[in-house]
């Protein structure tokens, strides 16, 4: 008697997640996994999908997104839907939606998750049960901020945390791990982090361990002292005993342009010794909040908000300062707060970490921004398309492997990002001859071509540039993601 499925994906060229070679198959879904796997499968379906000519892959994991709020506010998640991903890991950089308690305006870059209305989640379990209410579109796993965490307990950000402000953040931590938190992340760039000492975030990492956390670390500095901040970074990760990832990996400013090798070189002797890798996106523009010790007349920056002259939006910063008669550290003065993208990297370096077998991918984009650089709608049909398939800079199994399985193990999401029986049915469908990313810095909010289907849990979301309708997302706790 044939086999019972609830969607039967016939005749799939199948990329697993694992960087192995292609192969063909028809694919069975039942409760929401993958139930079988071989090369003609006997079987009836409530639903079948024509997968001749298309890959099948896993759906892909964004593990570095600033997509905390949106989430809950926002579920459809129609920018990350419509390029294939299923899973974001949201609280980097520091900064998180959970556990935060405001004394008023978010402060910066916390304001990146959206105004004081968009934090109501006091504790990181508030947090969970508001997104398994809502019920997103797609899967999400949760860091927690460090800069979230001195918000709530520090009068003032320009200053270490005393013996008592660490012992209350080292309590949220603990809350938010025994509520399934991924682990910590930092964004020590940043203003309201960079007065925190190592030993401050020390004492906090050494809360991961028994919960078995990871530390994701927005380094102190990538530009000329990016390597005395990778050094902090792993020093961090060996006294807490708990891998390192650092994030959005890039050498930026002109003065750092073709330092990659001796960066990849860095993290490469550290990996000798401890559990470290880093994320990336693959463009050569970063984009954050309008940061004055990020301001230079070397490249371009263009401003993409502003609160203070909200019609500067999409203008170049040389541009608003010329037109005021003054220089750009004024003219950002002025500005403030606002957010910006920054051209400030270089081609071969983004090759070279892109590339790198530590590297894995993640979109850093800016749902509330309303401007956002275009990684936000286009990064993962970005690598398939123009940097697998059209430069090939690495073949289109790596690049997926790099979206998925490496992710998934990356980040402790068992049971996601490989294609195998009795895994959850997290799928992309794609075209690898036609996709590629629409989105451009002019015109950032378009979806990807060449995404034919997406899946999450086992529920067609996502189908010829259309979203179903459907929200089938989950909230995955460190180390319970396969029984979530």
């Amino acid at each position: 008697m044939p086999t019972r499925f609830d969607t039967l994906i016939r005749g799939a060229t199948i990329l697993d997640g694992s960087g192995a070679t292609a192969y063909e198959a028809d694919v069975g879904l039942r409760d929401g996994r993958i139930a079988a796997i071989a090369p003609a499968l006997d079987g009836q379906a409530d639903e079948q999908a024509d997968a001749a000519g298309l890959i099948l892959a896993p759906g892909f994991i964004d593990v570095h997104t600033h997509d905390d709020t949106n989430v809950i506010r926002q579920p459809g998640m129609t920018p990350k839907l419509s390029q294939g991903v299923t899973t974001v890991v949201v609280g980097n950089c520091g900064i998180s939606a959970a556990p935060v308690s405001l004394r008023g305006a978010p402060p910066d870059p916390m304001n990146l998750l959206g105004d004081a209305s968009a934090f109501r989640y006091p504790t990181f379990g508030a947090y969970v049960d508001a997104l398994r209410a809502a019920r997103p579109a797609v899967n999400v796993a949760a860091l927690v901020g460090h800069t979230a965490l001195r918000s709530n307990q520090l009068d003032r950000l320009d200053r270490a945390a005393d013996a008592g402000e660490i012992a209350a953040m080292r309590a949220q931590l603990r809350e938010a791990l025994d509520h399934g938190a991924l682990g910590l992340s930092t964004g020590l760039a940043y203003a309201n982090a960079f007065a925190a000492p190592t030993e401050e975030v020390l004492a906090l990492a050494e809360t991961l361990a028994n919960s078995g956390g990871l530390y994701a670390t927005h380094l102190r500095s990538e530009f000329a002292q990016i390597l005395e901040a990778m050094d902090e970074a792993f020093r961090i990760g060996r006294h807490a005993r708990v891998p390192v990832v650092i994030s959005h990996l890039k050498c930026a400013g002109v003065d750092n342009w073709g330092r990659s090798g001796e960066v990849l070189q860095a993290l490469e002797q550290a990996q000798r010794w401890q559990p470290v890798g880093c994320d990336c996106y693959p463009y050569t523009a970063s984009s954050s909040t309008l940061d004055l010790k990020q301001v230079t007349g070397d490249f371009d920056i263009m401003v993409t908000w502003s609160e203070a002259h909200p019609h500067m939006g999409g203008r170049l910063l040389a541009d608003i300062a010329a037109e005021w008669q003054v220089d750009l550290h004024e003219a950002a003065r002025r500005l403030q707060p606002a957010g910006a993208v920054y051209h400030c990297m270089e081609d071969a370096d983004v090759d070279r970490i892109l590339s790198h077998p530590a590297t894995v991918i993640g979109s850093d984009g800016l749902p509330n921004d309303p401007l956002p650089h275009p990684r936000l709608w286009g990064a993962f049909p970005r690598v398939l398309g123009h940097y697998a398939r059209d430069r090939e800079l690495l073949p289109l199994a790596i690049a997926v492997n790099k979206m998925t399985g490496l992710s998934a193990e990356r980040f402790g999401l068992s049971g996601r990002g490989f294609v195998r029986e009795g895994h959850w049915a997290d799928l992309v469908l794609f075209d690898a001859a036609t996709v590629r990313d629409a989105a451009t810095f002019t015109d950032p909010m378009q979806p990807a071509e060449g995404i034919a289907a997406v899946w999450v849990n086992g529920t067609l979301s996502w189908r010829d540039r259309e979203a179903t309708g459907a929200r089938a997302g989950r909230f995955l706790p460190r180390g319970e993601a396969a029984r979530a």
